[in-house]
């Protein structure tokens, strides 16, 4: 039984206590957050204790950590979790700055302890299937990828400032999603961003609606769009190409009936956000760390697919800023 102390008690936290206190070989053993009274809660709904993070870090009798917190705080916590001696999964993105990220990913090294990165996306059943079907050649080689991420509508204005940027933020999980279809990192990154859905957000320093072109060596392309607001509910689909055939893995929706009539024909909507799309995906994240963990299996998604990730943002960051693509060798070395 892996015994397992949760930092952070916001709304991801409570999705995660779920699926350790769901799991047969987890515990949730403790809850820490910032404000002392959100861990009292979430701890109490779970049949546990609030304690201190600190407490939490410095206690043996603790494998591991999910930190949940706020990204500022990540990449600080990971190297204080895996200094004791515990395993750790944490949300992403691993740290605002890809240079501190960095530098946390040279310090784990040096403790030896596992580090997955929350890429729940991995572990949706659809976006699985899609990357099997690849891999076992049934649309021979990928030629071009599609990837499209729209939110039903933006964060309060208090958190994107200090999100990190849409391209952090909110692509992230596509940059990673895009290494873990294609397997490989795109040599360039080509971005462009607009804030149409709120000016507010622009005036934050952010974009809202964002496309991204990642080139490969080999010359295969994936294109990228995110966007705050799609009014239909949560949009989340794949699309790739190959040399012999089509692979798509469409939205989920609300339920299955199909209305047909002399008007038309008419369906259900997108399910409405993150929490209805990917809780199972989330209970799969969380069963595989566990699975490492227990038989001593490779970590599905490791500390450097979460560097990976945030230097394409970044990339991207840039590349927005300038109109010109950006070179990942450049942001890399």
């Amino acid at each position: 039984m892996i015994k397992v102390g949760l930092l952070g008690a916001g709304r991801i936290a409570g999705v995660h206590a779920t699926a350790i206190s769901s799991h047969p070989g987890s515990e949730l053993a403790a809850v820490s957050d910032y404000f002392p009274e959100a861990a009292q809660k979430l701890a109490s709904q779970y049949g546990t204790v609030a304690r201190t993070t600190e407490e939490i870090i410095a206690d043996d009798s603790i494998d591991a950590v999910l930190i949940a917190t706020s990204t500022d705080t990540h990449s600080d916590l990971i190297e204080a979790a895996t200094a004791a001696g515990k395993a750790v999964l944490c949300e992403k993105p691993v740290d605002l700055s890809l240079e501190r990220a960095q530098a946390c990913q040279v310090a784990v090294a040096k403790t030896d302890r596992p580090v997955m990165i929350g890429f729940n996306r991995r572990f949706d059943p659809n976006f699985g299937a899609l990357k099997n079907a690849l891999v076992a050649g049934e649309i021979g080689k990928a030629e071009l990828l599609s990837i499209t991420s729209f939110d039903p509508a933006p964060p309060p204005l208090e958190y994107v400032k200090v999100s990190g940027g849409l391209f952090r933020d909110m692509m992230i999980h596509d940059f990673d999603m895009a290494n873990f279809i294609m397997g490989d990192l795109p040599v360039s990154v080509t971005a462009v961003g607009t804030s149409i859905v709120d000016p507010a957000i622009g005036d934050a320093g952010d974009v809202d609606t964002a496309a991204v072109t990642l080139t490969y060596a080999d010359g295969r392309i994936a294109v990228i769009k995110n966007s705050r607001r799609a009014v239909y509910g949560y949009d989340q689909r794949v699309e790739l190409l190959g040399s012999e055939g089509l692979l798509q893995a469409q939205n989920m929706l609300e339920n299955t009936v199909v209305k047909s009539t002399t008007a038309g024909v008419t369906g259900a909507k997108p399910t409405y956000f993150f929490l209805e799309r990917y809780m199972p995906a989330y209970a799969a994240e969380w069963a595989a760390f566990v699975e490492a963990l227990t038989n001593g299996g490779a970590l599905p998604v490791t500390l450097a697919d979460g560097v990976a990730a945030l230097a394409m943002a970044e990339a991207a960051t840039r590349s927005a800023k300038t109109g010109a693509p950006v070179m990942m060798a450049n942001i890399l070395s």
